[in-house]
């Protein structure tokens, strides 16, 4: 049992492979506009938990302020039966943002994200399809977060 712990700790070790760890971001304060709703809470949770950046209250003691342009959630049919009830319908969330200095410059200029995902509807699965929906979006706002986060990591201090 012990040789095999070690030839699995060396394969892993010889792949490359490692833990994700903190993600070193270019500033180490940050306010978050009105981070106990929506992206901004779980975008607050993911720094606190994966850097070494604080997230502050007040912006005049932030190196960095990110704002929010845009955040939607739309929903758009793609296809209909030949009787005209929705088959298909598309998931849309858009999230326009930028992290500034406060004095001009740009750690992250303003950007726009947006993911989709299709959904297959059928009338007499109602409520699982509604189910079905609000999941989706709670997940593609957790790859928003880590897109955003990604972001953030390769931001660069601007001059």
């Amino acid at each position: 049992m012990r040789f095999f712990s070690i030839v699995l700790f060396l394969f892993l070790a010889g792949c490359g492979f490692q833990l994700r760890g903190t993600a070193d971001l270019p500033f180490e304060t940050l306010y978050l506009p009105n981070p106990s709703a929506g992206i901004a809470l779980d975008l607050k949770r993911n720094i606190q938990a994966g850097t070494r950046a604080k997230v502050v209250d007040d912006p005049k003691e932030a190196q960095a302020i990110m704002t929010f342009g845009e955040e939607t959630r739309q929903k758009e049919i793609l296809s209909l039966t030949g009787t005209g009830r929705v088959r298909e319908f598309q998931l849309r969330y858009r999230v326009a943002f930028r992290v500034h200095d406060g004095k001009g410059g740009d750690f992250v200029p303003q950007s726009l994200i947006q993911l989709t995902r299709d959904v297959t509807f059928n009338d007499s699965e109602i409520l699982a399809k509604e189910a079905e929906e609000q999941l989706l979006f709670r997940d593609m706002q957790s790859d928003m977060v880590q897109q955003i986060m990604r972001r953030l990591a390769a931001a660069q201090k601007p001059r």
